[in-house]
């Protein structure tokens, strides 16, 4: 079980955009400098295999930019769920 940063904002990946570019839900978000993104089993990924419609868990820098992305497996959506972070 991973640790997932408590300060974390739920959204779900939308259409692939050119690098730095994500967008989350309805937002159009930029990728912070150093930026990571983790897929399900923890691993790092680079922007271009960011799934669309995946459920995911990430947190923004002071500037707004997105610092983490993390894809949920279906127990972290449950547990978050649970904990009232939908």
């Amino acid at each position: 079980m991973r640790l997932l940063p408590p300060a974390g904002e739920r959204g779900t990946t939308g259409e692939p955009l050119p690098l730095p570019i994500v967008k989350i839900g309805r937002r159009v978000l930029q990728l912070a400098a150093g930026g990571l993104i983790f897929d399900q089993n923890n691993r790092t990924i680079v922007h271009a295999q960011l799934p669309v419609n995946a459920d995911v868990l990430y947190t923004r820098d002071q500037a707004g930019q997105v610092q983490r992305i993390f894809i949920l497996t279906d127990e972290e959506k449950a547990r978050l769920q649970a904990a009232g972070k939908r």
